[in-house]
């Protein structure tokens, strides 16, 4: 079985792919613009790959393009592991469309949950005015709120939704879940349903989106949605730019309902040097890095690990992704 993945990840992964046995052939694409296997240089055509890895050191990288050439031209293609969790970039709906089977990864949810609560905290204590005070060596003495008591609402809760919920709730938060399948779950207080958002909205004193972007929630942050929001309400926005209407949130901003925003994500990437964002008093940005921690890429390798073994011994992958979910997303 013939396994397309990026060199520097082979190395540092090429002894446990060994113990899988001599079944797996790796295919190590470089930054050179080489594919190579056993030492010989083989075209995009010629590569075939069965299998493949695309994590986070490949998608950074010079080799990302040449990877997904050869992974798309393969006619024996049967399985890739995505490093992302999610899957609405339309390469995911070609890997589908050619029958291969689709595994993703949730490996950066701990990351981003304690960059969600980091910011949240931040807001919540006046960091920045903090920051100035100490900048300007003023002895301000400020009040700030606590998260004990606070309501928030996590619009989309799989594994980052729950990973946020389980750290707030430490702090003495009280967490409403938002998801179509409406089974309770112990990280929540209650789960509620996609429609019931509006309704929701007035009560909560910090509100996440860690959705999914689809047809469906495109612009699901609009001018209604902030006009619901309460007086002194922070929102965070770690799922996708295409969650939310900017110039909404913006305007929202100015009338300081929501009184904070953390941004991780935009519709735009990089975000314009012109954007408004960049100098908004009351925005929080990070340039889409919630989920690169250290712990990521150990997470990552293990989930990758255990589902080549789980392939190679015809078993159920784990995290498989639907295709219908995936074609409905892309």
């Amino acid at each position: 079985m013939r396994l397309l993945i990026y060199e520097p990840s082979y190395r540092r992964l090429d002894a446990a792919i060994a113990a899988q046995g001599p079944g797996v052939e790796p295919l190590l694409v470089n930054d050179a613009g080489e594919i190579r296997l056993n030492g010989a240089v083989l075209s995009a055509d010629e590569a075939a790959p069965e299998a493949a890895l695309a994590n986070a050191d490949l998608f950074a990288s010079p080799a990302a393009g040449l990877f997904m050439t050869a992974l798309l031209k393969s006619p024996a293609l049967r399985w890739v592991q995505s490093g992302a969790a999610g899957f609405d970039h339309p390469i995911f709906g070609r890997i589908v469309r050619k029958g291969a089977r689709l595994t993703t990864s949730h490996g950066q949810a701990v990351g981003m949950a304690e960059h969600v609560l980091a910011g949240v905290l931040d807001a919540l204590q006046r960091g920045g005015e903090r920051r100035a005070s100490q900048a300007g060596r003023r002895w301000d003495r400020l009040a700030f709120r606590e998260v004990n008591g606070s309501r928030w609402l996590i619009v989309g809760f799989g594994a980052i939704g729950k990973g946020v919920a389980d750290r707030a709730r430490a702090f003495g938060a009280h967490v409403t879940g938002i998801r179509r399948h409406q089974e309770a779950d112990p990280s929540a207080e209650r789960i509620a349903a996609p429609a019931d958002l509006p309704a929701l909205l007035p009560d909560a004193d910090v509100v996440v989106l860690c959705c999914p972007l689809t047809p469906e929630t495109h612009h699901l942050a609009g001018a209604a949605f902030f006009a619901a929001m309460k007086p002194g309400a922070i929102f965070v926005n770690v799922g996708r730019g295409g969650l939310v209407e900017e110039p909404a949130l913006l305007a929202a901003l100015d009338r300081s309902i929501p009184q904070h925003a953390v941004l991780d994500v935009f519709e735009t990437e990089p975000l314009p040097s012109d954007s408004p964002f960049w100098a908004h008093p009351r925005v929080s940005l990070t340039p889409h890095s919630s989920g690169m921690s250290d712990g990521n890429a150990p997470r990552n390798d293990d989930l990758f690990l255990e589902n080549l073994r789980r392939y190679l011994a015809a078993e159920a992958l784990l995290n498989e992704a639907a295709p219908e979910t995936v074609l409905a997303e892309g």
